[in-house]
């Protein structure tokens, strides 16, 4: 059971942020809120002792610390900002982590210049009736959530509770 709710948590929270974002632009607050709460309720019952939860809080504290800034320079949304530090705790302060903010970068920066793209082409678009959200192509931000959650879940595998679920497997 426990082992299920790992393997289905953190990916169907991302899947569900990631089609918020583009359609809406908006990443609800209870996604994280669910991120946060499942990986505090399910690491211990996992195994996990209080210093490797406080690892994965300290994590977590170290990438809000950063997002705060870049929200406050208005660089960064605050839904973007509540899902990478609440996705983040599932990682730790370990390789993992430094893993998926890499592909969060790498994921980014793709959807960045597709974004810019697609928007500089909106007449040709729309001409041709192509099904793209409509916030895609008028609103100034990034639905950088999808980016979140691709390099979230490309990064999940290599994460701490991910490892101890297939150890656990075997």
């Amino acid at each position: 059971m426990i082992d299920a709710a790992i393997f289905v948590l953190l990916p169907f929270c991302l899947a569900l942020a990631a089609f918020s974002d583009l359609l809406t632009m908006t990443i609800p607050n209870r996604v994280s809120a669910v991120l946060l709460v499942s990986f505090l309720l399910l690491s211990p019952l996992a195994g996990f002792d209080l210093a490797q939860i406080g690892v994965h809080v300290a994590a977590a504290a170290a990438v809000f610390a950063v997002c705060f800034c870049l929200f406050a320079a208005n660089v960064m949304g605050g839904g973007d900002a509540k899902l990478l530090t609440a996705s983040a705790i599932w990682f730790g302060f370990n390789a993992s982590l430094v893993e998926f903010l890499l592909y969060v970068s790498v994921f980014g920066g793709v959807l960045t210049v597709a974004i810019l793209l697609m928007r500089s082409q909106e007449n040709l678009i729309l001409a041709a009736r192509i099904p793209v959200p409509r916030l895609l192509l008028t609103a100034k931000k990034i639905p950088y959530g999808i980016a979140i959650a691709l390099g979230g879940l490309a990064a999940y595998p290599s994460s701490p509770l991910m490892q101890l679920a297939f150890a656990q497997l075997s």
